[in-house]
């Protein structure tokens, strides 16, 4: 199996600040020993899909408290989970069975504990939104991310 198919499922909401979150996210990776320009794409895409979300769901100024929650929790997620995949692709040629199994475990443990501390940051969030945020709300995670089949 090729690295690049075995990645844990970005979700729509996986997934900003600016210019200081990419530093930061540069420094954390740096720190687990990733390459500045693999930390600054990851945290990137963290904030592309957080700015995209934000958009979607017409968050309000009454609800940009609640939203900066959300986006925080996007960006720990990321940040979990992005040196483990990293090391994974790093080792996957040189890996054996139980390293393969246990690397994508990591993974898959990152990313449920992400799941869980998203649904409970998005939930004030969601009862803050308009009836027609919701909607789109509803809408955006039934879809899921781009390349993702949900389903049906």
């Amino acid at each position: 199996m090729k690295p690049e198919t075995v990645r844990p499922r970005r979700s729509a909401w996986t997934l900003l600040g600016g210019a200081a979150a990419v530093g930061a996210a540069a420094v954390m990776f740096l720190s687990w020993g990733a390459s500045a320009a693999a930390a600054a794409e990851g945290a990137s895409r963290v904030e592309e899909r957080i700015v995209e979300m934000h958009h979607q769901l017409k968050i309000t100024s009454a609800q940009e408290e609640q939203w900066r929650a959300v986006a925080q929790v996007m960006r720990e997620s990321e940040f979990a989970i992005r040196p483990l995949v990293d090391e994974r692709h790093k080792r996957a040629e040189t890996m054996t069975a139980i390293d393969d199994l246990n690397t994508y475990a990591a993974i898959a443990d990152a990313h449920a504990s992400g799941v869980k501390k998203f649904a409970v940051a998005f939930e004030p969030l969601y009862a803050a939104m308009s009836e027609s945020q919701k909607k789109e709300a509803d809408e955006l995670f039934r879809k899921g991310p781009p390349g993702m089949a949900k389903a049906k």
